[in-house]
């Protein structure tokens, strides 16, 4: 089979493009410490809220509803002290709550950092649901913490944020 000489340009300048748009596309695909999966109740608003606040963030997430979020909690080591109403995962980090999106950002990078990491953290909470947190703003916010928790109940303050207004 022969093919003509324009034919076999138009082909040859095709293949040269293939790197150049492979590296484009890897370029383009977030790291994984902005990659989360959330796991949810399919009904819940205010968590639809929270994941478009990552998304503006610069998270790329992954929504799974689920029929037992506290099965999902128990299963990764959630402490029913830190429920809220979904559960994030980036790696091996655990996000529980309206965590607002910056303070997850430092965090990960902090833990995927050697000289920063503390072990003993699993992830980070904001326990309940704070009138004004990422995804619950309203009339009235409050002043909140984000906490810290690991293995055998730990908890410590790692970030206080005052609540914004719809």
């Amino acid at each position: 089979m022969s093919i003509s000489r324009r034919a076999f340009v138009v082909r040859c300048a095709a293949l040269a493009c293939v790197p150049a748009a492979t590296a484009r596309v890897l370029a383009a695909a977030p790291p994984a410490s902005r990659r989360m999966t959330v796991y949810k109740d399919a009904g819940c608003g205010c968590c639809k809220a929270w994941i478009a606040h990552l998304e503006r963030a610069g998270f790329t997430v992954t929504s799974r509803d689920v029929p037992d979020i506290n099965e999902i909690k128990q299963s990764l080591g959630v402490p029913d002290a830190m429920a809220s109403c979904h559960t994030g995962v980036i790696g091996s980090v655990l996000i529980e709550g309206h965590v607002p999106a910056d303070v997850i950002a430092k965090f990960v990078d902090q833990q995927a950092d050697p000289t920063q990491r503390v072990a003993k953290w699993k992830g980070l909470a904001v326990p309940g649901m704070p009138q004004g947190s990422p995804g619950m703003e309203g009339p009235n916010p409050q002043r909140y913490d984000v906490l810290s928790f690991g293995a055998g109940g730990a908890t410590a303050v790692y970030a206080t944020r005052m609540g914004t207004r719809a």
